[in-house]
């Protein structure tokens, strides 16, 4: 079973389109995908059109089993929801001892999944710490615009702290540019960054898409809204690239 976390610490990445959008690819391709939202905004839910009453609050505050949380969104693709109660829960936690393992603790009886995909919050926060705890991967999504590499920059740091501090060994698999428009001159200049900073670990770009932005508002994966399009080959490539690097 692999664990990933798509995270970056600036907002507008692309990071749950990411998300949604590699799940439901892996599923079509008949593996057993979880995604768990740890984003306060629950956005993955949105996307996929899931609403559920229990949610990752109940999973990290010990109130339900974590089977209780999780809701089906499509075939091989299952969800644990999040919501704005994520907010008082952090506040809780942050009094409790090994706070920054309860997501692990609390995950630890899952089973008969290939892929558990965490989608994290574009914060510093503790259940970002939860999520880079469990997880042995990351999939870090970075736009082309140049605070989205300051973001990167931090979230790098705390990586070698998490490593350093707690004996974690959490890889990145892949650095994934998204929003990319190879018309505009600063794409070439932070795709030229990325390379530089992170040879061999880009994965092919996720193109600049009016069906990508347009999906979530009918409630559907780029799969199931404009398959033939250049965004679902993207997420195609990028599907079979984590598929090689695992």
């Amino acid at each position: 079973m692999r664990k990933l976390a798509v995270i970056n610490y600036k907002g507008g990445t692309g990071k749950t389109s990411t998300v949604v959008n590699m799940a439901h690819g892996l599923a079509l391709l008949g593996k057993r995908v979880l995604i768990v939202d740890t984003d306060p905004q629950g956005s993955a839910g949105y996307y996929l059109g899931v609403e559920s009453d229990v949610t990752v609050y109940d999973v990290v505050m010990g109130l339900r089993p974590v089977s209780e949380c999780i809701v089906s969104a499509r075939p091989n693709l299952d969800i644990i929801c999040a919501n704005e109660r994520l907010f008082p829960a952090e506040m809780r936690l942050a009094t409790e001892k090994g706070r920054e393992h309860v997501l692990s603790r609390r995950l630890a009886s899952l089973t008969g999944y290939d892929f558990i995909i965490v989608d994290c919050a574009p914060s510093m926060n503790l259940m970002n710490q939860n999520s880079l705890i469990f997880s042995d991967e990351l999939l870090l999504p970075v736009s082309m615009e140049y605070l989205s590499l300051v973001g990167i920059k931090q979230l790098l740091n705390n990586i070698d702290i998490v490593n350093k501090i707690l004996g974690k060994e959490i890889r990145i698999c892949k650095i994934v540019p998204t929003f990319y428009d190879k018309r505009n001159r600063k794409t070439a200049h932070i795709m030229d960054s990325l390379e530089r900073v992170f040879p061999g670990q880009l994965s092919s770009p996720i193109r600049l898409s009016v069906g990508l932005s347009e999906s979530p508002g009918y409630r559907q994966t780029i799969f199931e809204f404009s398959p033939r399009s250049s965004a679902a080959d993207d997420y195609r490539r990028l599907i079979n690239e984590v598929l090689s690097h695992g």
